[in-house]
């Protein structure tokens, strides 16, 4: 047990890397959008739902299960992308 269990400790780190990079992209993302509006896109959401769920069939994943992660991860995200667009939105003085 104490090999299985240093081995899952082994991708947890391993899916905080990704994650955190993942999140850098999101965080870049925000920089570029110019309308809060363009954070949420709905058909991209639907778009990563499939290809995750097309992945997550190949590799053995449950794909039940992947949505649900992916799904919170998205929703995380998007509150994350909205808080750092907003942050810039708000540094950016008025136009006269």
């Amino acid at each position: 047990m104490t090999e299985l269990r240093a081995e899952i400790d082994r991708l947890d780190r391993l899916l905080v890397r990704l994650l955190s990079e993942r999140q850098r992209y999101i965080e870049r993302a925000a920089e570029i959008k110019h309308k809060r509006s363009d954070i949420r896109d709905e058909a991209r959401i639907a778009d990563v739902l499939a290809k995750v769920g097309e992945a997550a069939k190949s590799e053995g994943l449950d794909p039940v299960l992947a949505e649900a992660v992916w799904r919170v991860l998205m929703e995380k995200s998007i509150a994350l992308e909205m808080a750092a667009f907003e942050a810039r939105v708000s540094r950016v003085p008025d136009r006269p």
